[in-house]
Parts: structure tokens; sequence; C-alpha cells
């Protein structure tokens, strides 16, 4: 990917004037609504990572991720494994390629996760933009702030879809999933962790989007602010609960995001 930009330099070398001291969290009763807003951790912040499937694209918004569940757990029963009742009916690939390790065979989860690899990478071409992302990261690369995508997709589809949509010069650095090493993805903090070396940053000062209570469990064990991203139904809930910062409700919040940013770029 591209080196970072002069104006992107210059902002992380003067991060520790930049950003705001972090606010003291609130004590609350229950976790019904998020403890600050989207303009609070966006003031006490600057570098941002952003999640991928979500933040950014519905990655099977025509080849339904269950499909591609259904296709993983197909090639395991093929090879003579039996599967739990739970795992055959999982919706969710990434979820099928973690229960290979307790077949205790590296080579097979290596050679699951090549077939995941090879079907992120058939989605990208068919994947859907998310509402305002794209304005989310131009504005946050013209106010100066270091950008990574940090995501349990891999590297090679993510990438590719960055460069079918001209938004690769703004991305300072992608953190896919390790390689036949479920374990590592998120929720571990290891590429959370990754990122911040990559982009020199503390974790203090780093914001991260995130549609998944995995990315908020994440954030929080790497010491990084966080912003949930309700996409759908019931997730407002879920990623208060985990303990997000903030959450963007929708596209009107990612809208708003993408104005605070604009804003923060070209100031009036």
């Amino acid at each position: 990917m591209p080196g970072n930009t002069p104006h992107t330099a210059i902002a992380r070398s003067s991060a520790a004037h930049a950003y705001g001291s972090p606010s003291p969290r609130p004590r609350q009763a229950a976790a019904t609504t998020p403890p600050y807003s989207l303009a609070q951790v966006l003031g006490e912040t600057g570098p941002l990572l952003l999640d991928f499937d979500g933040p950014v694209c519905a990655l099977y918004a025509a080849v339904p991720a269950a499909t591609v569940a259904e296709r993983l757990c197909q090639a395991l029963t093929d090879h003579g494994f039996t599967l739990p009742r739970h795992i055959a009916d999982e919706p969710d690939a990434l979820a099928v390629l973690r229960h290979t390790v307790t077949f205790g065979n590296p080579k097979l989860t290596a050679r699951v996760d090549d077939e995941l690899r090879r079907a992120e990478r058939h989605a990208i071409d068919s994947a859907a933009p998310t509402r305002y992302a794209r304005e989310i990261i131009v504005a946050a690369h013209h106010a100066g702030r270091p950008l990574a995508i940090v995501s349990n997709n891999a590297e090679s589809a993510i990438r590719a879809y960055l460069t079918a949509h001209r938004l690769a010069r703004y991305i300072d650095h992608i953190v896919g999933r390790p390689h036949g090493d479920p374990g590592g993805m998120k929720p571990n903090p290891a590429p959370v962790h990754a990122a911040l070396t990559a982009l020199a940053a503390q974790p203090s000062e780093c914001a991260l989007i995130g549609d998944s209570t995995s990315d908020i469990t994440a954030g929080h064990a790497a010491g990084v602010r966080t912003i949930g991203y309700a996409n759908k139904p019931g997730k407002y809930r879920r990623l208060t609960a985990a303990g997000a910062d903030a959450v963007a409700d929708g596209a009107p919040d990612f809208a708003h995001l993408a104005r605070l940013l604009h804003n923060e770029a070209d100031p009036i």
C-alpha cells in the first residue's frame, strides 16, 4: 500500500497535542446506551482502525454467507470429518473455520482457510459498498488521520476491493486473517496490535470501528477506543452491551460520522 502522505506524517508527529485526553468512562447501572457520543470519541482520538465486512462493505451481498459456510462444511464431510449439528447448521464461515482446529490437523485448517479465501475473493466482485463508508475514509484521510483495515477476512480480498473501488490510496495498512490460524482472529487483540505497530500509534490515540462484538472485545483488549456500527436490527443493543464507547446506529449515524470528519478536514 502507499506510504503516509506528508499531511498524515505531520498529524501523527503532533498526535500528543492533537488528540484530546480521554474522558473518564461514566458509571452506568446498565449498558442501555453507549457512554460517549461519536463526536466525543473522534475528538479524543486520531488514527482510525476499520473492520472490513460491515463498516466498509457488505462482502456477501450477492452470495449468501450461509452458502459459503455450507460449502466449507461439505468439504469437511467429504473428507470424512463428522461435524456437530451446531456447526453443520452454522451460517458463519469464520465459525466453521474456527471449528477445524478441534480436529488437530493444521494442514486441514489451512486447506479450509484456502477455500474460504477463494470464496471471499469471488464475493468481492459483487460486494456492496456500505453507505457513507467512502466518505468516512476519504474525509479521515484528508483530516490527516492514519487509517488501517483490521479484519478477519483475507488481506487479498480486502486489497482487491479497495483497489476496485479506488480506496487503496487512502489506507495506510491492512491486517487480514492470519492464514491457517483462526485463533489469531478477532476477538484476539493481536490484529489490532499489529495495526497499531504498523501505524506507530499508541492504543489510547486510536478508535476501532466495527460491527460485531468481537471487534469491541478485541479493541478493548488492545486498549483502543471503540465505535460500534449497528447495521442490523439488534446490533445496537449487543454492541452497547459489549461495551462500545459509542455506537453509530445505521446509515444516518454513519453519515454524521462522515460529516464530523469532513468538518475536521475542512473547518468552516
